[in-house]
């Protein structure tokens, strides 16, 4: 498997933790399921599929990085991290904007257990791809100069773009279950 073991637990632990999150969910949306319809069709379905397609591009890219790395391949694999964190910024941006338009509608946090769900998935989200920018800029330094990788340097790109991939998949189901389920 690419990457440090340790990252493949972390992937195992947050898929477990995001599983217990998706539980609840869908056990208060069987409780009050007019609700929960009412309040997803408030849900901008064009943007949910936008910010899925961008994070899928942001995947593609960094799926690049690594395959340019282990090319050796550095400034193309170095592009990669840029194309991938663009990307990135373009989701983060249209959350906030997607975010503002909800409360700018009357729907907050605590308008009612849909958007309290609504916020809290998307907001931790949200605070997972902010630290994958920190992921990418480590990648950023191991590709900072064309000199031959150790394979510990590799590992530690890949293992970056574990946690990328892991984001970018939490973000499908989490779009699944907002957007998309009814």
């Amino acid at each position: 498997m690419p990457g440090q073991p340790d990252m493949w637990a972390f992937v195992l632990f947050e898929t477990l933790v995001f599983t217990g999150y998706f539980g609840f969910y869908l056990f208060y949306r069987t409780q009050s399921p007019d609700l929960f319809l009412r309040s997803q069709a408030h849900l901008d379905m064009r943007i949910g599929a936008f910010n899925t397609i961008v994070l899928l591009l942001s995947s593609w890219a960094m799926a690049r990085c690594v395959q340019a790395a282990r090319a050796g391949a550095y400034r193309q694999a170095r592009r990669d991290v840029v194309g991938t964190a663009f990307f990135g910024s373009v989701f983060l941006v249209s959350k906030v904007f997607e975010w503002v338009k909800q409360i700018r509608s009357g729907n907050g946090f605590t308008s009612n257990d849909f958007f309290t769900y609504y916020y809290f998935l998307t907001g931790i989200h949200f605070i997972h791809l902010l630290i994958g920018f920190v992921v990418l800029g480590i990648v950023v330094y191991q590709l900072r100069d064309p000199a031959p990788r150790s394979p510990g340097s590799q590992e530690l790109v890949e293992t970056c773009a574990t946690y990328w991939h892991t984001v970018d998949y939490l973000w499908v189901l989490i779009f699944a279950l907002l957007y998309v389920v009814r």
